[in-house]
């Protein structure tokens, strides 16, 4: 399967890699074979911005989980050269902003997982996480692991 190829058919591209916004590696490779991918937010384009369950519908979320994913890709890409050199995606952390009574962050997170199994062909392990506020009050923020062919 070709990630390029799959992405085009889901009328998908990626955008630039995100810029840092401190003092980290956006990407480190670790045992061998493995990628980690720090948290990438959620804005390509025009930022959305807010809380889920005041400000965004769980529908809005899963795209701007989406649009992580595709950040963390860009990372992914820039890192390797081709992301037709990444096998799988290991391990997903999401965090999702929203109320104190916005419980479907797993929900959200789906919209990262769904494109990641349409890519790689099957899901990650996944936490999906509730928080107050993301930096620039992004609703979205994902990080993961994954793995790499030699």
């Amino acid at each position: 399967m070709n990630v390029y190829d799959t992405l085009k058919k889901l009328n998908l591209t990626l955008p630039k890699a995100p810029e840092k916004g401190g003092v980290y590696s956006p990407c480190v490779r670790f045992d061998g074979n493995l990628l980690y991918v720090s948290g990438c937010g959620c804005v390509i384009g025009e930022p959305v911005l807010g809380k889920l369950g005041a400000d965004l519908t769980i529908e809005q979320g899963q795209e701007q989980a989406r649009n992580c994913a595709l950040n963390i890709l860009a990372v992914l890409e820039r890192e390797t050269g081709d992301l037709n050199r990444i096998t799988k995606c290991v391990k997903l952390l999401a965090f999702v902003a929203g109320t104190d009574t916005f419980y479907q962050q797993p929900q959200v997170a789906n919209g990262a997982s769904t494109l990641l199994v349409e890519l790689f062909g099957e899901a990650p392990a996944r936490s999906a996480i509730g928080v107050n506020a993301l930096p620039g009050n992004i609703p979205v923020e994902i990080e993961g692991i994954f793995e790499m062919a030699d």
